[in-house]
């Protein structure tokens, strides 16, 4: 590829291939691009975490001695909730980065005085871009997309199964 000779008065912080390799290179939003079963030892992770917030609060709705069935589902369910807070913070971060790949024109701040400017990225600007969104961003909104669902049907199974509980 050559060099571009086309002038980018974006902040180099605000052009959308360096937030793209800030965000792929951060500790939380790089765990998308991990292989799926790394990344699901990560959500595993936030899983047993939050537990700890959960399961004295699912402990005094469910005596465990009594109901531990619905004190493990009740668990479970309430630190399946901070999994999909996560996913979709990874949903937004990625998104966000996405659309702005995608877009022909760049929104940035020449300062930090909230002056916000408009740039038109240039044809090459923009391909390149366009495959980098193609090719590596769109596949992990993907995935976000896929894990969301399956989290949402699992909350939603598991939370049939805690209503049709007789207590």
């Amino acid at each position: 590829m050559t060099e571009s000779t086309t002038f980018c008065p974006v902040p180099l912080e605000q052009q959308p291939l360096n937030e793209y390799q800030e965000l792929a290179q951060s500790w939380f939003f790089s765990w998308v691009i991990l292989p799926k079963w790394q990344f699901a030892r990560k959500l595993t992770w936030v899983i047993i975490l939050s537990l700890l917030i959960c399961v004295p609060i699912s402990a005094a709705s469910f005596p465990p001695q009594e109901t531990f069935f619905s004190f493990l589902l009740c668990s479970l369910l309430g630190s399946s909730f901070f999994v999909g807070f996560a996913l979709v913070r990874l949903y937004l971060g990625w998104r966000y980065i996405g659309d702005r790949l995608r877009k022909t024109k760049i929104v940035y701040e020449e300062s930090s005085w909230y002056d916000g400017q408009v740039w038109e990225k240039p044809p090459e600007f923009y391909r390149r871009d366009q495959l980098i969104f193609q090719y590596q961003v769109q596949p992990l909104l993907k995935k976000l997309q896929k894990s969301l669902i399956l989290l949402l049907g699992l909350m939603g199974s598991g939370g049939i199964t805690l209503w049709l509980i007789p207590n």
